[in-house]
Parts: structure tokens; sequence; C-alpha cells
């Protein structure tokens, strides 16, 4: 147990030490703090030059609590949870593993660190999308974890920053089935990470602006703004009841397992879900729902 605690309190330390030196500019390229701010900045200018619902102001209906979302879920969140839980569950499953006389180094497939630059990249981008593709599924598939993922389509005016409109249980359940596929194929440096994150957030912001792009036939690899807002819209048919266009980064999942569905232009169809109107309106009521939820 006290082994437990010290993992939680450094992982504490660790990461607000992480958070000070972003503030104060005293980090490079893993720089997420600015890096966000950055990548917001452009993305809502983007939505200024190419707006695709024209009416939708800049200011959008809760602008500001999905901003709020934003920080709360990409740092603060992070101090209080993610990292000393995820510290924590890895341990706990190496300890696992050890009392049946195993290791993490006898399921990995192969070397990573071998690979050029470019397929370590590729490799560890691919298999995040694809975990998280089929873990966005399940979020859809289940009610409990409906329950969580509601506040996320909540959103009733998409703009970029309700990309990271989501309850701070989501990325436990995502962190916690992608522990265990990136652990079989581990050796991935710090810059490994922050490359696909940034991108993967540059995206994600994108596929939830207000713009008016598809990528042209990109958009059968690459998630995109006139796709995703399909996965937000309030009515679907019976047979698609459970959700549709599920990528995150990448949209060729939803391709491939023929769950892609875009039968018109979304430009003006209704987000939600069924009952929205009834769904709480601020923060701590949306963080407190699934809880109240039997």
């Amino acid at each position: 147990m006290e082994k437990y605690l010290n993992i939680i309190k450094t992982s504490y330390s660790d990461y607000w030490n992480y958070i000070k030196q972003s503030v104060l500019m005293e980090l490079n390229w893993e720089n997420y703090f600015y890096g966000l701010i950055l990548i917001s900045l452009v993305v809502w200018g983007l939505e200024f030059l190419f707006p695709w619902r024209k009416n939708q102001p800049i200011f959008r209906k809760d602008f500001w609590l999905d901003t709020f979302y934003m920080f709360f879920n990409f740092f603060l969140l992070n101090l209080i949870v993610l990292i000393a839980l995820s510290n924590s569950a890895a341990q706990l499953f190496n300890d696992f593993l050890r009392i049946v006389g195993l290791s993490i180094d006898d399921f990995q497939l192969f070397d990573i660190n071998s690979f050029p630059f470019w397929a370590r990249i590729l490799v560890f981008f691919i298999v995040v999308d694809f975990v998280q593709w089929w873990t966005h599924r399940l979020l859809h598939q289940f009610e409990f974890l409906w329950n969580f993922h509601k506040v996320h389509h909540s959103v009733k005016q998409m703009g970029f920053a309700a990309h990271l409109r989501y309850h701070w249980m989501e990325p436990v359940v995502y962190n916690s089935i992608k522990y265990i596929p990136l652990a079989i194929i581990g050796g991935f440096s710090a810059q490994d990470v922050a490359m696909v994150h940034f991108f993967n957030i540059t995206i994600g912001h994108l596929n939830h602006a207000n713009i008016n792009w598809d990528y042209g036939f990109l958009k059968y690899i690459l998630n995109n703004p006139k796709m995703h807002i399909w996965h937000h819209v309030k009515v679907l048919p019976e047979d698609r009841k459970h959700g549709v266009n599920f990528g995150i980064t990448l949209s060729i999942w939803d391709y491939i397992f023929k769950t892609n569905y875009i039968p018109y232009s979304g430009r003006d169809i209704e987000l939600g879900f069924d009952g929205d109107e009834n769904f709480p309106k601020d923060f701590i009521s949306q963080e407190i729902y699934p809880l109240n939820k039997k």
C-alpha cells in the first residue's frame, strides 16, 4: 500500500511541476499548455474565416462552458485524477503479472525502437486511434457508459472547444483500455507521444469546428467537420440508434466497419440526444449527472 501511496504522491508532484514549467515556458516541443492555446486560436480563427453555419455566432451557445471544459479536462483533470490513477493502475497490472510469474516484456510483439522514426510514429498513431475508435463505440453501446458520454453529446452548437467537453470518467475508460496494447508495443518516447497528441488535438478541434471543410478525397481517411456533425445528430434511424461516425482522428475505421453515415449535408441538423432538454446546463450538475443514474 505504501508503494502505491508513493506513486500517487510522486505523480501529483511531477505533474504539478510539469504544469508550472509549461506556464513559465521552460519547456519546448512538449509544452501542452501553450500548444493547446495555439491550436485553439488557429482553429477558432478558421471558424471566423471559413464558417459553415454563417448565422452561428463566434461566441456560440455554451462557448465559455466548453472553454472551461477544455482547460479543466486537459490540465486540471490530469492533476486531480488521471496521472496518479494511470501510474497506479500500471503498477497494479505489473504487480499482478509478477505474481503469476510474468512481466509486460513477455507480451511485447516486437522491438518498436528498432523501427525507423516515421514507422514508430505511424504504429503508435494507428494503434491509439483504432483502440479509441472501439472504445468510442462502447461508450454508445452500453447505457452505463452512455450516461457519461452524454456530457459530450449535450453540445447544441458545434465549435472547436466542444471537442474537449467530456465527463472525467471518459479518459479513465479510454486510458484503461489503451494501456495494455500500448504496453505490448511500448518503447515510445515522450516526443513520439507529444507529436501524435498534438496532431490528434488539431484534428479533434477541426472535427468539431464550424468550418466548411471535408478535406476532399482525404475525407475517407481523416475525420472532418461534415462527417463528425452526424455523430452528434439528435435523431438517428432505428438501425443506427447506437451511433454513427465513431472516428476520433481517422474516418477510415467507419468506412471499413460500415458505421459511416452522411445522408445529406448536416449543416443545419439538430444536435443532442433524446431528452437533452432536461439535461443539466452547468458544469457541476453535468459532472454528477451520471452518478445519479441507476
